[in-house]
């Protein structure tokens, strides 16, 4: 018994749980006003406990199913359904929207996946055997002949012999596009007679095999590539071999390797030999060769497996091939109107002009110029502007500046009218936001190009300066930031990083007296 006026209950029992029986709860809701202590529970054994569980089975059953009554709210219970729905519209009225710019560009569909490599047979027809052992190589079946150039065999047959067969040497570029456990030794062969060949012969009478732009098509075929991705005009007429059956081998190599390592491998082996071809013969292509070469190199780069791949292979090829060209003021109008055709998407060519890297003046020459006249081309101005004068790339700039504010390309992309439902008017609506914005970032990554690759001198002060104007008042003051927004939030600090550069460059290079004195001479 608890006495008045302690402060301590004597009487430690727990409430009664009336909530747990079912009996009393309806009991309860039929007479409320007769309401008295259970009795089950009392007498209830304490270690059984199945009528416990089924009661609360009974309780949970009702909660789970909501209830709408007419009279009013009271009669409402939640559910878990309900609540999971309810967290869902949650989630979706206040979360942020994926659209982001993405860091790498999307690609083209270049190479195709290829379960077998293309039947390579070696033409002995005008080869005559110098010895038995020649002989019998060359008379013998495909597979054998892979096995002797897997077992280093034919390095002893042909190392160190001058005049080797041309049409090995052609076998051998073609094994390049192989598996491999093929194209290793094929490149290795291929290397050691080539580089043999040069140090066996005379300054003057020096040679080397190199091969022609049909045959690098060729191979580029075998590795998967369908003609219409590397020359939609189809400039050049496919080789023999490209016409054959495309059907596998009997006996067949396995493509164990996955695809695109595979892939990334055999065209690291071409990229090398043809460096070596225009290091130690440069004078072998012509010009016309050099441009549809280069073309056809940078439409391969941008397949969609090889976007993640590093390309130093490649990258130092192209500034040999750059260097090769003879007649380089002409070629590079046709070389920057060719390679600005490659993609139809601006990334993609973002991506192109990276290509080459800024480290020779041929190569800043062209990563100047293609990047005005993509710039040009993505705003429908590449027939209206003089493009290849001298010196205008400045002001041919700030031109081109004031059409790449987002809401100017909004427009320029949304020609077509807006979806007639208004439910879906938002949404095109955002979508065309961010198409503007990701254009609006890719251009504004080309005119930072087109401005590095420039030597700034006193004269061009203050084109730079009205360029950092028309940026800040053309772009930078037409994004309007939001947290559902994050590639606004993106164009914007692009924007920013580029200002500071140009300021940077404008620090570095002192105007002319007369710029800040006009007045001096009067």
């Amino acid at each position: 018994m608890q006495v008045p006026g302690d402060m301590f209950p004597t009487d430690w029992s727990p409430p009664p749980v009336e909530f747990l029986n079912l009996r009393v709860l309806q009991a309860g809701q039929e007479a409320p006003a007769q309401r008295c202590p259970p009795k089950e529970l009392e007498q209830e054994p304490p270690d059984s406990q199945e009528q416990l569980f089924c009661n609360m089975a009974g309780l949970c059953q009702q909660a789970v199913a909501p209830e709408f009554a007419s009279g009013g709210s009271e009669s409402y219970v939640n559910s878990l359904d309900y609540l999971l729905q309810e967290k869902r519209m949650l989630l979706e009225k206040y979360s942020l929207p994926q659209q982001v710019i993405p860091p790498v560009h999307p690609g083209e569909t270049v190479f195709l996946p290829r379960s077998h490599p293309l039947p390579c047979i070696l033409d002995s027809s005008h080869i005559k055997p110098r010895n038995h052992l020649e002989g019998l190589f060359l008379s013998s079946p495909l597979a054998q002949q892979l096995s002797l150039l897997r077992s280093g065999l034919l390095s002893t047959l042909y190392l160190h012999v001058p005049d080797c067969p041309v049409p090995l040497l052609q076998w051998l570029f073609q094994l390049l596009t192989w598996p491999p456990e093929t194209s290793l030794g094929a490149f290795g062969l291929l290397w050691d007679l080539s580089v043999d060949g040069l140090f066996c012969q005379s300054d003057e009478d020096m040679h080397l095999w190199c091969p022609s732009l049909p045959e690098v098509m060729e191979a580029f075929h075998s590795l998967g590539a369908h003609i219409p991705a590397l020359y939609p005009l189809g400039p050049f007429q496919h080789g023999s071999r490209v016409l054959r059956s495309e059907a596998g081998l009997s006996g067949n190599e396995q493509q164990d390797t996955p695809q695109e390592v595979a892939l990334d491998i055999s065209l690291s082996y071409i990229y090398k030999f043809l460096t070596l071809c225009a290091l130690a013969q440069p004078g072998t292509y012509t010009d016309g060769s050099l441009v549809g070469l280069i073309e056809l190199l940078c439409r391969a780069s941008l397949d969609v497996g090889l976007r993640l791949l590093p390309k130093a292979d490649l990258q130092q090829l192209l500034l040999l091939l750059l260097e090769n060209i003879q007649e380089w003021p002409g070629k590079l109008q046709q070389l920057c109107r060719t390679l600005s055709q490659v993609s139809d998407h601006h990334h993609n060519l973002l991506a192109l002009v990276q290509l080459f890297l800024d480290v020779t003046s041929r190569s800043r020459q062209l990563r100047s110029q293609l990047s005005l006249v993509v710039i040009a081309r993505m705003l429908g101005q590449q027939e209206t502007l003089p493009l290849w004068q001298e010196k205008t790339h400045l002001s041919l700039l700030g031109r081109l500046l004031s059409l790449m504010r987002p809401s100017s390309l909004g427009q320029y992309l949304g020609s077509e009218s807006l979806p007639p439902c208004q439910e879906q008017q938002p949404k095109a609506s955002a979508e065309l936001d961010y198409k503007a914005c990701y254009l609006c970032h890719s251009l504004l990554t080309l005119a930072g190009v087109v401005v590095s690759c420039q030597d700034i001198t006193p004269d061009q002060w203050d084109e730079l300066q009205l360029l950092c104007i028309q940026l800040d008042r053309h772009i930078s003051a037409h994004i309007r930031e939001s947290p559902r927004a994050m590639h606004r939030t993106k164009l914007k600090d692009l924007a920013a990083q580029t200002y500071i550069r140009w300021q940077e460059l404008l620090a570095h290079c002192p105007p002319q007296a007369q710029y800040f004195s006009p007045w001096k001479d009067t």
